[in-house]
């Protein structure tokens, strides 16, 4: 049987792709991202007829966590996770995590605790099947651009955490860090923490660098260690001590992430990092104190 020209020109087109994506590691990477982005809008499609059944409920982060969880064999990236045991607390709590890109959406759902929810910025809503779905899940939405919202958000959050025993995740760097390390954080989360005066439980994702890079375009297989680290409690601080709380958090999740980092890539010198705050390197860590008591978080050299 004859193939006609469009036949014949298919068929020259996937032979020429199956050769850009071997060839091409450019093109493998911009093929592996649209996929990714395909599959979990596809995903999403599929979890709103589940979710819809509850309605707006964190328990619905449940399945989005299992609907999500298979996505790194595809990619074959391997995740190990530990210090799980840091999330036995009956109490409600704030998780912070470093961003380094989208695919820290699969480190999180590893180890995503149950009645846990992101807070994620508003336009995110607005994505289509994805945004219904994380709408569903009881995400919580902030409005970033204007201050008198997204206090007035984080204000109802800490009310609904101590009544419905949520936890909430988020990234306190505000947006992804491509660069190796973090970005200064922003203040958010850990005023969240002060006001429920519920405990900070920082997380810290390795460094993606040895099989992910966009800015080199690149994206290959490997293994990511996700350190879930202990409690830092919050009962009896003020706001005032909100900004030594901040600092020093970021300065123990740095260390995590220079340890982790360098054990999957020996090799590397951890004081090569870009530390992405003003007068950080070589400071004097900041002590946090409680209302009316004594420095519990001091730290030396």
């Amino acid at each position: 049987m004859e193939l006609s020209l469009a036949q014949w020109a298919l068929a020259l087109l996937l032979v020429a792709v199956a050769l850009l994506y071997e060839c091409s590691a450019t093109f493998k990477y911009f093929c592996k991202m649209a996929f990714y982005n395909g599959w979990i809008l596809a995903l999403a499609v599929l979890a709103i007829p589940l979710c819809a059944l509850r309605g707006r409920n964190v328990e619905n982060m449940r399945i989005l966590r299992f609907m999500l969880h298979h996505v790194k064999y595809l990619y074959g990236i391997r995740i190990e996770t530990r210090g799980l045991e840091n999330f036995h607390l009956a109490e409600p709590y704030v998780v912070v995590s470093n961003h380094q890109s989208s695919l820290d959406l699969l480190g999180m759902m590893e180890v995503l605790p149950d009645r846990c929810v992101p807070i994620a910025k508003k336009e995110l809503m607005y994505m289509g099947t994805v945004g219904l779905a994380c709408w569903l899940g009881g995400i919580i939405f902030i409005n970033r651009k204007k201050t008198d919202d997204a206090i007035g958000v984080m204000a109802e959050t800490a009310q609904t955490m101590l009544r419905d025993n949520v936890r909430v995740w988020v990234f306190p760097e505000g947006t992804r860090n491509h660069n190796g390390s973090m970005l200064p954080f922003k203040r958010g989360a850990f005023h969240l923490a002060v006001q429920a005066q519920v405990p900070v439980i920082p997380i810290v994702m390795s460094s993606y660098r040895d099989f992910y890079s966009k800015k080199e375009r690149r994206f290959t297989t490997g293994r990511c260690l996700v350190q879930v680290l202990p409690p830092v409690p919050t009962r009896g601080l003020g706001p005032e001590a909100v900004p030594a709380l901040t600092e020093r958090v970021r300065h123990i999740m740095l260390e995590a992430f220079d340890s982790l980092s360098a054990e999957l890539s020996p090799g590397r010198d951890p004081l090569a990092r870009h530390w992405g705050g003003a007068g950080m390197e070589g400071a004097e860590p900041a002590s946090v104190t409680p209302t009316g008591g004594q420095p519990w978080m001091e730290q030396t050299n």
